[in-house]
């Protein structure tokens, strides 16, 4: 499965980036394999739009599931529109996140613009 995490680097052990349409970077990781692969978020910068514009790059990318602190409105809605996962971790390392969601220790976002959990 892919999954994305939204982050402050380039490596899995950089720190996750709490934003989701903002973030720096989102690294797109299959579960499966261990395998990843970095982008930037070139919406990062636009002045409206970056999570509808961020959504539309995991639809791209065929991610199932992606891990931020929060999400907006429109990322929201549009991410369910998409049949994509959200679940909010907002501590730690990359690789930290993905195994916390490997193991089972993430729950998904019910509600856009927070960290409630479903």
């Amino acid at each position: 499965m892919k999954i994305t995490i939204t982050s402050k680097g380039k490596c899995l052990t950089d720190d996750m980036d709490p934003r989701f349409g903002r973030c720096a970077k989102f690294i797109v990781y299959e579960t499966d394999s261990g395998v990843f692969e970095v982008f930037e978020n070139e919406s990062a910068a636009m002045p409206g739009g970056a999570g509808i514009q961020a959504v539309q790059f995991m639809i791209s990318k065929d991610v199932k599931a992606v891990k931020s602190g929060s999400f907006g409105p429109n990322a929201y809605n549009t991410l369910i529109a998409a049949g994509i996962d959200m679940y909010s971790d907002t501590q730690g390392k990359v690789i930290e996140v993905v195994n916390r969601f490997k193991d089972g220790k993430l729950q998904k976002v019910s509600e856009a613009g927070t960290s409630k959990k479903a």
